[in-house]
């Protein structure tokens, strides 16, 4: 590991800490290993993010299972199983995580499931018929996203007890900024040295690369210093659901919040949705594919920084901002399905792409950081199981999305997301500041 004096040089440089460090909002004892364990975090998210970036169920698999020839309504499955199964679990774990001083070791757990089932994956397109690969990445992934909602619950908790209020909207900004320039050497490579070709073992090389880079992720994130957090006030699943009930009731700034996500949830499903139209009317070779890839790498080294920053100051006014650029983005992507053949081709879908990627990431690092410093200690694990649950049975609905597309088309699915994303816009605006939430105890 790094020396100490240079990770810390680092560490101020990153986040431009002055000479008296502030830790706010974390033990004092784990003041001292906050430069390490950003410098930690911040390898881990790179390695994390670039692996979900080359299997991303938005854009990767959906073109690999068309190149296996599996049905289509597997593809449909998707982000619904990806992102629904990592939030369901959650209410039952957060009860059960809290009975533990630390909470690393269920992230480290879970970061190891996920390596291995890309590495299941990897085995079966080598092993089986491209059919049978089809259907069983879909029942792999569907462990691996459980597996991703046991990290999610430990990641938010371990983040809140190792970095000071005020850096942690910057860490997940440098996480994703780092992750994003991989992501970009990815896409070009991609790009300039696999153009023109469908094979099914470029799409298998990705898988092992990304299995890879997730189990090294496992590695940084195992050797965060955490200090021994409260263990009080373990409950069983029942117990937990009551809870959260009871939070909802009692906290109108967290209901508020959990609907506002909901509505912006809309920019996440509009993303696969507008993959597969673009790839209707550009193509479906690789070297278009490491188009987009580069598309969205370069919305997540754009976006970061500036996200990251404003995230600090106010993550519901990111919310806001986010949501207002990607019913913008929607509106114009709108327009551009009706117009001629020439404006429809891949450069203009990838700088659409692009943009509603930059609103996606505004999104998803304001409503974390929102989390994060609004949420007591005690009860962080149960605010944030509650939301991700919430949204995860919102995402199994949305297979309906699917019938609508199959039934309307696209562009009235993306005459909806408008709507959708206007509305949380809205609510957002109508939130309170994290800081000024009104918390009651939750038993």
């Amino acid at each position: 590991m790094a020396n100490k004096d240079f990770t810390e040089q680092i560490y101020d440089f990153i986040t431009e800490e002055e000479d008296g460090r502030i830790c706010e909002a974390i033990p004092d004892e784990a003041c001292k290993e906050v430069p390490r364990n950003f410098l930690l975090n911040a390898l881990n998210g790179s390695a994390t993010k670039i692996a979900e970036q080359i299997v991303s169920p938005e854009l990767v698999l959906p073109w690999f299972l068309s190149a296996l020839g599996a049905p289509a309504f597997l593809t449909g499955l998707l982000v619904p199983i990806r992102r629904g199964g990592s939030m369901l679990p959650q209410l039952a774990i957060a009860g059960h995580i809290r009975q533990y001083k630390k909470r690393k070791w269920f992230w480290v757990a879970a970061g190891t499931t996920q390596a291995l089932m890309l590495f299941l994956m990897l085995l079966s397109g080598f092993l089986l018929p491209p059919k049978t690969t089809g259907w069983l990445v879909v029942l792999l992934l569907v462990i691996f996203s459980v597996a991703s909602g046991v990290g999610s619950v430990a990641f938010k908790d371990v983040l809140a007890k190792t970095i000071p209020k005020g850096r942690r909207g910057r860490l997940l900004a440098v996480r994703a900024t780092i992750g994003g320039i991989l992501s970009l050497a990815a896409g070009v490579l991609i790009r300039f040295y696999v153009s023109g070709t469908n094979s099914i073992n470029l799409y298998l090389i990705l898988i092992g690369t990304a299995a890879l880079l997730w189990l090294m992720g496992t590695l940084f994130f195992m050797a965060i210093d955490e200090t021994n957090g409260a263990t009080g006030g373990g409950r069983s699943a029942l117990q937990e659901a009551k809870a959260g009930i009871s939070l909802l009731r009692d906290n109108r700034g967290f209901a508020k919040f959990i609907a506002a996500r909901s509505l912006l949830l809309s920019v996440k499903l509009s993303i696969p949705f507008f993959a597969i139209y673009a790839r209707q009317q550009v193509g479906d070779v690789m070297g278009n594919l490491g188009i987009f890839i580069i598309a969205v790498a370069i919305s997540k080294i754009i976006s970061s920084p500036f996200w990251g920053k404003f995230a600090d100051k106010s993550s519901r006014r990111v919310m806001m901002s986010a949501g207002i650029f990607a019913a913008l983005v929607s509106l114009v992507t709108l327009v551009v399905s009706f117009s001629t053949d020439m404006i429809q081709n891949v450069y203009v879908y990838a700088i659409l792409f692009m943009l509603i990627g930059l609103a996606q990431s505004g999104i998803r690092l304001g409503r974390k950081t929102y989390l994060v410093d609004g949420a007591p200690e005690k009860e962080r694990p149960l605010y944030v199981a509650l939301s991700n649950t919430i949204i995860g049975i919102i995402l199994i609905m949305s297979m309906v999305l699917g019938v609508i597309a199959d039934i309307y088309g696209v562009k009235m699915l993306l005459a909806i997301f408008v709507v959708l994303e206007t509305a949380g816009v809205w609510v957002a605006y109508t939130m309170p500041e994290a800081e000024k939430l009104v918390f009651r105890k939750v038993y």
